[in-house]
């Protein structure tokens, strides 16, 4: 059987931009060619280290445009379309459509806590008007509220274009249980971890990857995992993992930590601006050293 259109590691890429918080193009364009150098299977666009929380509607589209347009098919491209309303997320998923997406992603709505029939009608109502491809993203942790492997199943049984979740939650049990929920009834059905070091634990129980921020600036631990894991090297593939194991700290830098993952980029190597819009602000420089030190560790620089 082939591998789904979205497998593998697929990076949530974080948007660059200038120090007057407009998008940097030259930034962008490098930050894209990175990744896609570095051997990733995708790329997600406008995620929550996208930072597509803090931007209005036009900027939005600019840079789901953007990217679209210099990604260029090298590599399938996923955009984010959440919004609090369904019409704002149909809105985005239909411009994601007209600007050639292979897909999209879609976070349940945030502040207002839905009924799980209105979460229902919420996602069936998106994939009814969105011809896309569209992955479902569960990260309770910023939703406050969960998607649940039941409530999946109804989803994934009646709206054959939602084709995978991105689950972002830190108990591999229910990553597991949404995989032995989904699948038979769905056998296409992607499962991918939100967190980096559930990548391992993820493919074990028969998920498809994961959607790491560390492979925008350590590309060779996640990729090297799957691929290891691909190619049954386990003893790469336990090497990897045991350096992929210093890397979750930095993610409690900063809240939130747009740019922790931008300085991180940065430091290991690659030259973009670490701007990231308000209500976030710059990384102190005591806590950089934090950062450096981090790196240094895990044998990044």
């Amino acid at each position: 059987m082939s591998k789904p259109l979205f497998h593998g590691i697929i990076p949530p890429v974080p948007t660059i931009m200038t120090e007057e918080g407009k998008l940097d193009e030259v930034g962008m364009s490098r930050m894209i060619d990175h990744v896609i150098a570095a051997g990733v299977n995708g790329l997600f666009f406008l995620g929550s280290g996208g930072e597509f929380c803090h931007m209005d509607q036009a900027m939005r589209r600019e840079v789901a445009e953007y990217c679209v347009k210099y990604t260029n098919g090298r590599l399938p491209v996923l955009i984010g379309i959440a919004a609090p309303g369904t019409q704002e997320t149909i809105n985005y998923g239909q411009h994601a459509k007209a600007i050639g997406a292979d897909g999209v992603v879609v976070v349940n709505p945030y502040y207002a806590k839905l009924s799980e029939e209105n979460l229902y009608k919420h996602y069936k109502k998106i994939a009814a008007e969105v011809e896309l491809p569209i992955m479902l993203y569960n990260f309770p942790a910023l939703t406050g509220q969960d998607l649940n492997p039941k409530l999946v199943k109804r989803l994934a049984i009646d709206c054959p274009n939602i084709i995978g979740i991105k689950e972002t939650v830190e108990v591999i049990g229910h990553i597991r249980e949404m995989i032995y929920t989904v699948k038979p009834v769905r056998p296409d059905f992607v499962v991918f971890a939100g967190y980096d070091e559930c990548l391992l634990s993820t493919l074990i129980v028969g998920g498809d990857g994961s959607i790491p921020a560390s492979a925008n600036f350590a590309p060779g631990l996640t990729c090297g995992i799957y691929k290891a894991f691909q190619e049954k090297d386990y003893e790469r593939m336990f090497e990897l993992q045991r350096v992929l194991s210093y890397i979750p700290p930095i993610y409690t830098m900063d809240s939130p930590f747009f740019s922790v993952i931008k300085e991180a980029i940065k430091m290991c190597g690659l030259d973009i601006s670490t701007y990231a819009l308000p209500p976030a602000s710059p990384l102190s420089d005591e806590k950089k050293e934090e950062l450096r030190e981090i790196l240094k560790q895990s044998k990044l620089i």
